[in-house]
């Protein structure tokens, strides 16, 4: 990548620092609690400024304010995992695109940017890969008894479930085929079977069959009305004896008292999650080794897909003003 020339300073008040390249353009804004990687930085930067547009950061801000005030003057927007609420987006009259870095977008209330004809765009299959690694080596890790001494298990010919086959999950039966693992995959939203039999995975007749054969079940469904707490006691209770559940999807698909009721009556049941559940603490202190969280969510946490998602969020942004291209578009506008 060329070197880009050093960013220009505007200094709104004495917490917050933005950074802009051109005054009177059309203005980009990174939004971002959690800031993108340097890289991801320089190359957003590139992307926008070769477009003609201004680029404006917001990086660990530590109040909504913060992000109110950056808001008012901004046509579109990139963010991570930052909440843009109703609130949010009665700031920005001018706001016309919301990019989410990333495949999940419930941070987002998609319905106040419907009535406010405000596009809404992820940015698919940019992190899927770095979410697989993890949820493959979330099952190592807890097969092998949380990296502590004993008698472990292994991957190998155990039976691997994926609950959603979208971009992550066509990877994690990629990665558990080359362990040896046998796989097996509910996904109702995909009516072509040649998909999975190109892929040479086996479709579950019903959600329930698919938990059923599962030594292994990584979860890939997104947060909606429908999939909340969807995870629940009856599924987990089909489970094999032994099964462990893989989640890096979204805390609120699980159904934690539900969880908590299984892992009570089921001894062998096993609970390793990227989002940490509301009752996590007391998860851990009933069920110690059974269950694993990652301190912050991180399976979109790699280099490679900080810089991907980005890049390709900014490249959505120009798309969409200079094209009127939506390909990624999530809600409907009339």
């Amino acid at each position: 990548m060329d070197i880009i020339k050093p960013y220009t300073t505007r200094r709104v008040n004495k917490s917050i620092s933005f950074y802009s390249l051109i005054e009177d353009k059309m203005k980009v804004l990174v939004a971002t609690e959690k800031p993108f990687a340097k890289e991801a930085i320089a190359g957003i930067q590139e992307i926008v400024e070769t477009a003609g547009f201004e680029l404006i950061l917001l990086e660990k801000y530590s109040d909504k304010s913060e992000l109110l005030a950056a808001v008012e003057d901004v046509d579109a927007l990139i963010v991570r995992s930052d909440k843009i609420s109703a609130e949010v987006m009665a700031a920005a009259p001018k706001l016309k695109i919301v990019v989410r870095a990333g495949a999940g977008y419930d941070t987002i209330d998609t319905a106040a940017a419907t009535e406010r004809g405000i596009v809404v765009m992820n940015t698919p299959g940019q992190n899927s890969n770095a979410v697989a690694e993890l949820a493959i080596s979330m099952m190592i890790f807890m097969a092998r008894n949380q990296f502590t001494p004993g008698t472990g298990g292994e991957l190998k010919g155990k039976c691997l479930g994926i609950h959603a086959y979208g971009n992550i999950g066509k990877i994690v039966a990629k990665y558990g085929k080359a362990f040896g693992m046998t796989i097996c995959a509910y996904d109702p939203f995909i009516t072509d079977l040649t998909i999975f039999e190109n892929d040479g995975v086996e479709v579950a007749a019903s959600v329930e069959e698919l938990y059923a054969k599962s030594n292994f079940l990584s979860l890939h469904i997104p947060s909606t009305p429908q999939t909340k707490n969807s995870i629940d006691y009856d599924l987990l209770m089909r489970m094999p004896k032994g099964a462990t559940l893989v989640n890096t999807a979204r805390k609120d698909v699980i159904d934690e008292a539900g969880l908590a009721k299984a892992m009570t009556e089921r001894a062998d049941l096993n609970y390793v999650t990227d989002v940490a559940a509301d009752s996590q603490a007391e998860l851990n202190r009933q069920f110690g080794t059974r269950v694993f969280a990652t301190t912050k969510k991180i399976g979109a946490e790699s280099a490679e897909a900080n810089i991907n998602a980005g890049l390709a969020s900014a490249n959505q942004i120009v798309n969409f003003f200079r094209q009127g291209d939506t390909t990624f578009q999530v809600n409907k506008i009339n």
